[in-house]
Order: structure tokens, then C-alpha cells, then sequence
């Protein structure tokens, strides 16, 4: 998987709307290691976003001009859990104004595993 992602600072990710069956696209805060985006959901899974994706992991996730096919899950391993909340905390706490540690730890992690760019 291209390394050109690390550059970016936010990823158009969209999932299959839960109850319309549209797409439904939201900017969001990513990290990329190897082949899997890693976010974290502030509203865990009350968000729109992570519901949709749970009903239908099929994603898709623009980003500089470029889509990537994938799938979504919930990270359920405890150290893939830490691996993402550090990731993703890394990349933004330096050039964020606030404080981030509690979004970090309170946040929940989703993966999107991608398969292929479009």
C-alpha cells in the first residue's frame, strides 16, 4: 500500500447509510500503518459513521485525488486497540491546540482494512 496516505491530514471516508442505503461521506482524522487506516470515533458507536459501517464494512475512502476500496471493522484486540489510539494520537497532538489524551484513551478504534484503489 502506497505510503502517499501518511501525507494527508484528513481521509473522505464513505460508508452505505444504515436506513437510506445512500452513501454518506465525513471527513475524518486517520493513521495509516501497512495496509489499514486507523480512526477514532469520538461517539464510539452512536456515531452515524461507525453504524453504518457495522451494518455494511464495505468502504470506500478517498484521499488526494484517489479512492481506496475497503473494509471496516471495530478493533477488538487489545494491542492492535493501543497501536491504533497512539497512532492516530501521535499524528494530530503535535499540531492540535488541545489536549488530546482524553479523546485517545476514550475514543473507540475502527480499522479499515484496505483491499485496492479504484
Amino acid at each position: 500500500m502506497t505510503t502517499d496516505l501518511d501525507s494527508y491530514s484528513v481521509i473522505d471516508l464513505t460508508t452505505v447509510g444504515r436506513v437510506t442505503g445512500r452513501p454518506h461521506t465525513i471527513e475524518i482524522w486517520f493513521a495509516h500503518i501497512d495496509s489499514t487506516i486507523y480512526m477514532l470515533s469520538g461517539g464510539a458507536q452512536r456515531s452515524d459513521w461507525v453504524r453504518n459501517l457495522i451494518r455494511t464494512p464495505a468502504v470506500r475512502v478517498g484521499v488526494g485525488g484517489g479512492e481506496y476500496v475497503g473494509v471496516g471493522r471495530m478493533v477488538t484486540d487489545p494491542q492492535e486497540d493501543r497501536l491504533a489510539r497512539d497512532a492516530v494520537f501521535a499524528k494530530y497532538s503535535a499540531r492540535y491546540s488541545g489536549d488530546l489524551t482524553r479523546w485517545r484513551e476514550k475514543a473507540r478504534p475502527i480499522a479499515i482494512d484496505l483491499e485496492h484503489t479504484t
